[in-house]
């Protein structure tokens, strides 16, 4: 599906589910990770992430384009447009759009490992985070630690 499509898809799920008309720009984001769309507040755009209508298919994607315009038209209308707010759960009931879009199986399941080992007496660290080696020494033994290699896992095993 290409940016020019997702326009017209998100035109007409505006016209059919809210009876209104969708007056800017819908176009797909890379850069989003950890969510399914975006409503921009001050362009009034709703960004899109791709990795969705890949993973879950057409069904995940008009949700979340009914959830981001949900935000767009109550915004719009300057009543209460975020997810806490009444008009908001109100109007996304009516129009069958989620309160939250599904995990992505891709991104959420790879845990990165840094294994750090002493030099000294040779015993392993195991850290999500990058340490300063120049900095911080072995906790047994106070000797130099040295970076071997960086581990990524699936987070299912």
């Amino acid at each position: 599906m290409t940016n020019d499509e997702l326009q017209i898809l998100v035109e007409k799920i505006s016209n059919q589910s809210f009876h209104k008309p969708f007056l800017h720009k819908a176009y797909f984001n890379p850069r989003l990770r950890t969510t399914g769309g975006r409503y921009m507040l001050g362009s009034h755009n709703i960004d899109i992430n791709r990795k969705y209508l890949d993973e879950h298919g057409m069904d995940e994607l008009i949700g979340i384009i009914k959830h981001e315009l949900c935000h767009y038209h109550l915004h719009i209308e300057g009543k209460g447009y975020k997810h806490g707010d009444e008009d908001f759960k109100r109007l996304l009931n009516e129009v069958g759009g989620p309160r939250h879009c599904s995990t992505l199986t891709s991104v959420n399941n790879k845990k990165r490992f840094l294994i750090y080992v002493c030099s000294k007496c040779g015993m392993d660290f195991k850290r999500k985070r990058k340490i300063n080696t120049r900095k911080y020494v072995c906790g047994r033994c106070k000797g130099k630690l040295k970076l071997v290699k960086e581990v990524i896992m699936r987070g299912d095993k």
